[in-house]
């Protein structure tokens, strides 16, 4: 409590960003009368070295710290009716008493609970408190979106993680402390449930909360763009103002952002495309008749004050002097450190272009989340995103890790904690957090590939439901990637690549086969599109793939080539949905469920052929 006199007061409190966080907010206030009025907010200043020290002693006592997390989580949601439903009380506090009477599930056996929270119930039915918000995956993986409780602790945990990865990449590439980033990032509209509960992705539940900016001010993350284009509801015209934000504090961008590889190699795309029209507004200081929402021109407008033909030319030499647009980026902004952005999994495919963009600068890796909740963070940002590991964050949740065999198949061993798991082996994540979820089945496969001081380092490897299979066959989402990946370099050696691809799996005919989708940046002969077809088929090694190609039980894989900006519709589609940019990710594998996506790419295949691989 401050000074106190006859007339006025003041007094102050903090507010913590994040459990065991290294920084806080300070707010003082004055009251005058009995209305409270504030003077300052003061954001600490951040301490990159108390952050990491938190994280080596977190990691040092990492099943101490899983034991206390699950001891929170279950008082602080002792109430909750489903955890009463398997005789959990407030006394329950054993990881093992926990396992024996809570079941492991899926986001299908939590749906009627959580609907029963999206409709307004109130009761504690996941959690003790009514949710303040529901998050909406991206609907990708499944082709519909899941509905997730989204709490303060899960912001709090986004925050810690943010301020744990930030901490370790400063070390490695430290930024200016009046440095910008530019991050393309977007927050799609939330709308509110017919039971009076705001609902929105989880990265514009993360945008819109009050405690974000603050976070990313304390760790010198201050976006180019106005929040005014990060809220627009036009992601085009977002886009477009994103890249012209950037330009014009191209000096103190400190590196470039977006949640997935995909939304930064979208973005420079586009920026090959519009980068004259930029540098007209830059030029005349008059915005784009391209920009049309009104918030959206207003703050652009003013943050354009007036004609800079000096920048302008400035941005017009370096353009136009770039071969094939390699190294934009640095070209852009000569005093970026790297690019960050999630370049694992089914981000990989973009990573080749992402790298010519970049030209020499680092690519470092975002960390390991999902919609459900962070994970793990990266904490060896030099290592290039193929080599890319990420550390268990043993406070985020309570961790359990189900073992896979060699076939991908859940082995019948039951789970194991955070510090039991095995190098080399391969899992599936089992999460419990404080929003609700339980032994809550992730669906993402990792590897275990060492461990930092007791907490595991893993890479991830695939979602476990985005598989190709007809019979005996088992194809995910990496082999796929790899069979794409190795068809590609014969698109190579005729200078085109593949912009973007998908699959599915054709049962109407008889046998069954495999569709591969493929956007290119070119056109070429049919007998490379035919040998790429054929090496696309004998780049899926799984023995009962092969040996049902072989046998005829499974017909000749199919690759149709599709007109370019079809995989552009497809986003657009699923933005339609309530996707959010920032969001999104290409659906690999399209299910048969999911017709309208099907129906895009079947409207729009230029030409097919059929392997001869195995004839």
């Amino acid at each position: 409590m401050g000074a106190k006199s006859k007339t006025k007061q003041t007094f102050s409190f903090d507010i913590k960003l994040g459990r065991n966080l290294a920084t806080s907010i300070t707010f003082t206030f004055s009251m005058v009368g009995r209305c409270p009025v504030m003077l300052e907010k003061k954001v600490e200043t951040f301490n990159m070295n108390r952050v990491i020290d938190e994280f080596e002693e977190m990691t040092r006592n990492a099943d101490q710290v899983q034991k206390q997390t699950l001891k929170e989580i279950l008082h602080k949601n002792q109430s909750a009716i489903y955890l009463q439903n398997f005789g959990i009380n407030g006394n329950t506090t054993d990881p093992e008493a926990f396992k024996a009477l809570v079941p492991l599930v899926t986001d299908l056996d939590l749906e009627p609970y959580i609907k029963r929270m999206v409709d307004g119930d109130t009761s504690p039915i996941l959690t003790a408190l009514p949710v303040p918000a529901i998050s909406l995956s991206s609907g990708t993986s499944q082709g519909r979106p899941k509905f997730i409780p989204f709490t303060d602790e899960l912001m709090e945990n986004t925050l810690q993680l943010f301020r744990t990865a930030f901490a370790f990449r400063n070390r490695d590439f430290p930024i200016d402390d009046n440095g910008r980033a530019l991050q393309f990032i977007f927050s799609s509209k939330q709308y509110i449930s017919k039971g009076g509960v705001p609902v929105g992705t989880a990265t514009t539940n993360v945008y819109r909360n009050p405690n974000f900016k603050a976070g990313m001010k304390s760790i010198q993350s201050l976006c180019c763009s106005p929040d005014e284009v990060i809220f627009s509801p036009d992601v085009h015209q977002a886009l477009y103002c994103h890249l012209l934000s950037g330009i014009l504090f191209r000096d103190q961008v400190q590196y470039v952002f977006a949640s997935f590889a995909h939304g930064l190699v979208h973005a420079f795309r586009t920026f090959e495309q519009l980068w004259e029209e930029i540098v007209t507004d830059i030029e005349d200081g008059v915005l784009s008749t391209r920009i049309t929402v009104p918030s959206v021109r207003t703050a652009m407008t003013k943050l354009l004050s007036g004609p800079n033909p000096e920048l302008a030319e400035t941005i017009r030499t370096k353009c136009m002097s770039l071969s094939n647009w390699y190294g934009l980026i640095p070209a852009l902004f000569p005093n970026a450190k790297y690019v960050y952005g999630i370049m694992t999994g089914s981000m990989e495919p973009y990573v080749k272009k992402l790298r010519h963009y970049a030209g020499e600068l680092p690519l470092v890796s975002h960390d390991y989340g999902s919609s459900e909740g962070w994970i793990a963070a990266n904490v060896r940002p030099r290592l290039s995103p193929e080599e890319a590991t990420f550390a268990v964050v043993p406070n985020l949740g309570y961790f359990e890790f189900l073992p896979l065999s060699e076939t991908g198949e859940t082995e019948e061993r039951p789970p194991v904690g955070l510090t039991e798991v095995k190098i080399g082996q391969e899992y599936e994540v089992v999460i419990t957090n404080y929003a609700g979820l339980y032994r809550y089945r992730l669906g993402d496969v990792v590897k275990i590939v060492g461990f930092y001081n007791k907490t595991p380092q893993l890479k991830f490897i695939c979602r476990r439901n985005l598989i190709l299979s007809i019979n005996i066959d088992k194809n995910t989402e990496r082999d796929l990637q790899m069979s794409v990946e190795s068809a590609a370099k014969r698109l190579a050696e005729e200078k085109i690549e593949v912009i973007d691809f998908s699959s599915h799996v054709d049962v109407k005919t008889e046998p069954g086969h495999y569709v591969i989708y493929w956007e290119i940046s070119g056109e070429t002969e049919d007998d490379v599109l035919q040998d790429c077809c054929n090496c696309l088929d004998k780049g899926f090694i799984d023995a009962g793939y092969m040996s049902s190609r072989k046998c005829k039980t499974i017909g000749a894989l199919e690759l149709k080539v599709v007109e370019r900006g079809t995989f552009r519709k497809v986003q657009e589609h699923f933005l339609g949905l309530g996707s959010s940019a920032g969001q999104f990710k290409m659906p690999r594998c399209v299910k048969p469920s999911n017709v309208k996506v099907l129906q895009i790419l079947c409207d729009n295949v230029v030409s097919r052929f059929f392997s001869t691989a195995f004839e």
